[in-house]
């Protein structure tokens, strides 16, 4: 099996280390992702200039990296229109430096690479952890990832459908185990903050606080994470809202 690995935090994030070796003894292992942090860059595709793309060294035997100065989503792109010689089986995006639920999945680069493998008729599992600490420990994540991957659940994924997997910042032997799930809802506790440069003109941060939500809603990805069980949310790129289209068809719309 050969496995592309992707990410959103840098080709030399700790996550991606993490995730890359974890994936070597599962079978041949390529990284193409972006040369620095990309987060929270949502699904970026880049049209009108070049794509510059590096090999890099991982320092992790079996596995050959390369660093793209576009998006996650363009990397994976890259990769499976022809950077690669041997074709892909599957994909996996992380470990994402943070979580990843909810409308997070809007905005985040590593859920995106996944999304553009699918796009490709890939299977692909994104990761991410409920931390964001520069030292934090990815080894948990890594080992339930391997385990994952390696009971073959993504070969039963249907059309245009990704796995998303959050893993919260526990050891492995207190998390309490897997909860299959929807996605919850976030509450972003976003501010506009406004700043003079040296030269008397404004310039503007969107700063705040963390992320917030209900975790009391039961069945959620924020719940399962708040609760100490790892969170997967099968996640479909149509995104039409099926019940609302019934609803929809008793009014009378009229164009003429």
């Amino acid at each position: 099996m050969h496995i592309l690995v992707a990410n959103d935090d840098g080709v030399f994030a700790p996550g991606i280390a993490a995730l890359a070796a974890a994936m070597v003894p599962l079978g041949k292992v390529s990284v193409v992702t972006c040369s620095e942090n990309r987060s929270a860059i949502g699904h970026r595709k880049t049209m009108h200039k070049p794509i510059r793309i590096d090999p890099v060294d991982l320092a992790i035997e079996g596995v050959t990296a390369y660093a793209t100065d576009a998006s996650p989503s363009d990397s994976i792109a890259v990769a499976l229109l022809g950077l690669l010689d041997e074709p892909v089986d599957l994909v996996v995006s992380g470990i994402n430096r943070g979580p990843n639920m909810g409308q997070d999945l809007t905005y985040s680069g590593t859920v995106s690479a996944a999304f553009e493998a699918v796009i490709f008729g890939k299977p692909a599992l994104a990761f991410s952890l409920l931390a964001r600490e520069a030292d934090a420990d990815y080894s948990a994540a890594a080992a339930i990832a391997q385990k994952l991957v390696r009971q073959n659940f993504h070969t039963q994924l249907p059309p245009l459908t990704l796995l998303n997997v959050n893993i919260p910042a526990l050891p492995l032997d207190q998390i309490k185990g897997v909860k299959i799930v929807r996605q919850g809802v976030r509450t972003y506790n976003d501010v506009l903050i406004k700043r003079i440069d040296p030269y008397g003109r404004p310039y503007y941060w969107i700063g705040g606080a963390e992320p917030s939500g209900n975790t009391d809603d039961p069945d959620t990805d924020l719940w399962a994470i708040h609760n100490g069980y790892v969170s997967i949310t099968p996640v479909h790129l149509n995104m039409t809202n099926q019940a609302f289209m019934q609803t929809m068809e008793t009014w009378d719309i009229d164009v003429s």
